[in-house]
């Protein structure tokens, strides 16, 4: 997956996970047809012909074109092309997407909930943050979208995440009691048998293209580079915030460069360098500019600045702790609220009246090729 220089992350709630990058973002851009204000959410395209409609939400019809559209957007720039399985896989796996959006999108259209332009101009406006027209622009086509299914998306994700805040998010609470009944059944967890750091990292890499982001092809641009977000940070700017929108490591970027936390073990088998830097530093400090190589041939990689985020010492976590206080709120926060939104979900497609062509036209090949 080609990754852009700034990650630009979807405010859908369900995509906190993963990925943030353009195409990421916009994996399932162009749902349907225009998007407008305030209703307008289903009901597209009504002269599409039979073989251009994939399936149908309650009347509202999914088009070829945009299945096509989100198939292009999520492997621009993959080496290697689908097989013909693997191709019409993805092609249904994006078709089920986008049956669940269009059943959230009319849902919300029902309880009145929407994403105003006002909102969806301050993401956009963000997610530009940092870039001269013309790199936003080139990102943008590098990703095979337009800054008008930029836009959609937006409001359909920010639509989506309104509806499931009032819908989910609103009816989870968790009690002091249940953090304090968690803790008790799970106290072994809590037991550290090595002290644990908490890394963070802002990474530039030698060798990447221009065109997929303006990330530094050389070792003089790369130095370059880091040394620049180096200065960002003695000036003050915040390291999670210059990460976003600096860093280019895909996995930790969208993040804040946030690594999680790792065991002194772990710590102890990674490059020299990075483990030597983190080791002398105190919670909250960041290194100085680490160089990083490939560990089999030694041929340099790129560059980092790691932060030590925190430090936990070798013992018995307290219930008393804040952080244990946090992680396991966030933990049975996280538990609920996947519970709820798959029977939140399950009762939307059983109302439902949907149809999916495509499907039943790849049992119909599959059974015909036997």
């Amino acid at each position: 997956m080609i990754q852009s220089r700034k990650g630009l992350r979807s405010t859908h709630s369900d995509d906190q996970s993963g990925s943030h990058d353009l195409r990421q973002s916009l994996l399932f851009a162009g749902l349907a047809c225009a998007f407008v204000a305030i209703v307008g959410f289903g009901g597209c395209n009504q002269g599409a012909t039979s073989q251009d409609v994939m399936a149908k939400v309650n009347g509202s019809k999914i088009l070829r074109s945009e299945v096509d559209k989100s198939y292009s957007s999520q492997i621009a720039g993959s080496p290697q092309k689908p097989t013909a399985a693997e191709e019409e896989a993805l092609r249904l796996q994006i078709l089920l997407h986008l049956v669940d959006v269009q059943l959230h999108l009319q849902q919300a259209e029902k309880l009145g909930v929407v994403a105003t332009d006002d909102e969806v101009d301050g993401k956009l406006s963000q997610l530009k943050a940092g870039d001269t027209q013309e790199e936003f622009a080139n990102r943008l086509k590098s990703q095979n979208i337009t800054e008008a299914d930029l836009k959609q998306d937006i409001r359909r994700n920010m639509t989506i995440e309104k509806l499931l805040n009032k819908e989910i998010g609103s009816k989870v609470t968790i009690s002091d009691k249940d953090i304090s009944t968690y803790y008790n059944e799970h106290k072994p967890e809590f037991n550290l048998i090595e002290p644990r750091y908490h890394i963070a990292h802002i990474q530039v890499q030698i060798g990447q293209a221009a065109e997929t982001g303006g990330k530094a092809q050389t070792e003089a641009q790369a130095r370059q580079k880091i040394q620049s977000i180096y200065n960002r940070l003695e000036s003050g700017e915040e390291f999670g915030a210059v990460a976003s929108q600096w860093s280019e490591d895909p996995n930790s970027s969208h993040n804040g460069g946030d690594l999680g936390t790792l065991p002194e073990s772990t710590l102890k088998a990674t490059d020299p360098l990075t483990r030597d830097a983190i080791l002398k530093l105190k919670p909250g400090q960041y290194s100085t500019i680490i160089s990083v190589t490939n560990p089999n041939d030694r041929q340099m990689m790129g560059f980092r600045i790691v932060k030590l985020v925190g430090k936990e010492a070798a013992g018995q976590r307290d219930l008393n702790d804040p952080a244990v206080q946090q992680w396991i709120r966030n933990q049975l926060l996280q538990q609920r609220t996947n519970l709820l939104r798959a029977a939140y979900d399950e009762v939307l497609r059983d109302k439902a009246e949907i149809h999916n062509y495509f499907a039943e036209q790849v049992m119909k090949t599959t059974t015909a090729q036997k």
